[in-house]
């Protein structure tokens, strides 16, 4: 029985983390829910990790976005520069121990606060994206999408100049760029009807489309237990789905580094990368 607790259970190393997530989650169809920390080993910065939460990261607000132009200027001209780093990002052995799990009739799906399409690439097949993917662009208007990839090439064709500017990748997918460098960016408009194009993703401040959340409540409600990977739950759109593993008495598993907001509702607590447990519970999992 799962309990929130004042006094988390303590955090596990690797070697004894695999065992007793093993324990916990043998024989069970185990649903994930996964976060920026998965992603970290491919190359992709988080927002709370332990190399990030000194910096001060001022994320796209969605009101900001929507009614400023100003900051639509700055979103994309950050973005343009970002998304060649951003897309070379590869599945890493943690996306492909989840996938193995997977194929293995272990996990039913996974829900993941990514954006990144890594769990996809790395061949998992149901995948609720709740927080959007960075691969779609729409319009705000007419409702029409068009790839990214596509409207990178349109926003090169804008601003030549900026094609060769160095800079840092932010977990967005954008990248660290002064305001005086986006001064004079021109921002692509819709090719259908002329309207406001915006990343296909949940910025903060906006709400998950309320048809994907049932999806996923319905797909916790498919399992026997709960895997929390590489994410400080700080928000609630992941942390809901532990309260209510918690109410269903699931067992419930965390995998990240540093604290997370859910430790008080966890069976087990491992304090490590993804990448150096999840292959090794996939093979305990899995071993017949």
């Amino acid at each position: 029985m799962t309990l929130l607790t004042d006094s988390p259970v303590a955090a596990l190393p690797p070697e004894a983390g695999v065992d007793a997530l093993a324990k916990l989650l043998r024989g069970r169809r185990v649903v994930v829910l996964t976060g920026a920390g998965i992603s970290t080993e491919s190359g992709i910065p988080d927002y709370r990790g332990p190399e990030t939460r000194h910096k001060v990261r001022n994320p796209i607000q969605h009101r900001e976005f929507l009614h400023q132009p100003e900051v639509r200027q700055r979103y994309w001209a950050r973005s343009l520069l970002g998304w060649p780093r951003f897309t070379t990002a590869r599945p890493n052995d943690a996306h492909f121990a989840l996938t193995a799990l997977e194929k293995a009739d272990v996990v039913p799906g996974l829900i993941t606060q990514n954006v990144d399409g890594l769990h996809h690439a790395a061949g998992s097949e149901r995948v609720l994206e709740l927080h959007g993917a960075l691969s779609r662009v729409r319009c705000l208007a007419c409702g029409a999408q068009e790839p990214r990839a596509s409207l990178q090439a349109r926003m090169l064709g804008l601003n030549p100049d900026f094609a060769h500017t160095l800079v840092e990748l932010r977990p967005d997918g954008d990248a660290e760029l002064s305001q005086e460098a986006v001064e004079g960016f021109r921002v692509p408009a819709c090719t259908r009807c002329g309207g406001t194009l915006k990343p296909d993703v949940v910025f903060f401040g906006d709400n998950v489309a309320a048809p994907l959340v049932q999806d996923a409540f319905a797909l916790v409600e498919e399992g026997d237990a709960l895997l929390v990977v590489g994410s400080s739950l700080t928000v609630y759109s992941g942390y809901r789905f532990v309260t209510r593993a918690a109410e269903r008495h699931m067992p419930i598993g965390i995998l990240n580094i540093g604290e997370s907001r859910g430790d008080g509702l966890a069976d087990v607590r491992v304090e490590a990368k993804a990448g150096e447990v999840l292959p090794r519970l996939a093979q305990a999992l899995t071993r017949t």
